[in-house]
């Protein structure tokens, strides 16, 4: 690979996550700054092999950096997981003589890049945008902060109801592999109980935890649970807790897709420009397959290997926090 980076490509892959569109404003218009030409592929991996590339210019992200969503939209590819689909989106990639690629995506989407530049003359540059906040090497993810946000502001809505009727409210948040939604947003709201993927669920502790709660006339409960919890998501739990607690009225409320979209908080659109700037950075450098990140409010760059493969570690100090302020 050579240092000398003149057309970089954009694309958004995986889930969706607001603050995409800022990390794309700020990666078209840095490569600008710099005199780079930039194209954006529109719906990520597969638009590179179907061709779907757009020049772009300032104005083409004008005016987006409080949407949610992504302009360039985003979709899965299963044929880019093979040799001749990667080999077609590299030809796709030549003809416009793209000799950068800047991925906002998550863990999948990294898996892809690491791949595709080993192959190939084309280095790429990650930017971790996923709502799960599950990535190593960064304190913050893309969108992350708005999906909290989101979370806590419709728990608080079910609590004011769960009030009004003496009810325990079990809540499901998005999460299939990393708690840090529930986490966050359960005690950020007050809730008895949060359920993750990361800790082992003890359906015998819940029930005697909200039994002694219902002893006390404590009636109103929150169970906030990540969609990945190893015993189930909301519905699962539900289940069982209205055969166990027969007296109590419960609940279950799937928060669901609501939690991806909305107009991104000011810290989401903060580090994904700042994100966008240093991964555009990195290719004029010669910084080639990392993940830009930001730690300790300093910008990091990981390997793309070591992002794929590493998981955030779980502090379960928070869990202890939860049990003592909901007591």
């Amino acid at each position: 690979m050579g240092n000398t980076i003149q057309n970089i490509a954009v694309l958004t892959s995986g889930g969706d996550s607001p603050g995409m569109n800022a990390a794309i404003r700020a990666a078209v218009r840095t490569g600008i700054y710099n005199g780079l030409n930039v194209f954006g592929i529109y719906r990520g991996y597969q638009g590179m092999l179907d061709d779907d590339i757009v020049k772009m210019e300032s104005r083409s992200v004008a005016n987006i950096i409080q949407r949610g969503g992504t302009i360039l939209k985003t979709a899965r590819c299963k044929d880019f997981r093979t040799s001749e689909g990667r080999q077609r989106g590299y030809d796709n990639l030549k003809k416009r003589n793209i000799d950068g690629l800047v991925i906002i995506g998550g863990d999948g989407s990294f898996k892809g890049a690491e791949i595709f530049s080993k192959e190939f003359d084309i280095p790429c540059i990650g930017i971790p945008g996923t709502i799960d906040k599950d990535m190593a090497g960064t304190d913050f993810t893309i969108g992350f902060d708005t999906a909290v946000n989101t979370a806590v502001e419709a728990i608080d809505k079910i609590r004011d109801t769960a009030d009004a009727h003496d009810r325990l409210f079990v809540v499901e948040v998005m999460g299939r592999d990393a708690g840090y939604i529930a986490l966050h947003s359960g005690i950020a709201t007050g809730a008895e109980n949060i359920l993750i993927p990361e800790t082992k669920t003890n359906m015998d502790e819940l029930v005697e935890s909200l039994t002694e709660k219902e002893k006390r006339q404590k009636l109103v409960n929150l169970v906030v649970v990540a969609e990945g919890d190893d015993f189930g998501g909301g519905a699962e739990v539900g289940q069982i807790l209205k055969q166990k607690l027969p007296n109590a009225d419960i609940r279950v409320c799937i928060l669901g897709h609501i939690q991806r979209g909305g107009s991104p908080t000011c810290l989401d659109r903060l580090i994904a420009s700042r994100m966008g700037y240093h991964a555009v950075e990195c290719l004029v450098e010669g910084r080639f397959n990392v993940m830009v990140g930001i730690v300790n409010n300093k910008m990091s760059y990981l390997p793309l290997s070591q992002a794929v493969k590493v998981k955030d570690k779980f502090n379960k100090d928070w869990l202890k926090i939860v049990k003592i302020l909901a007591s």
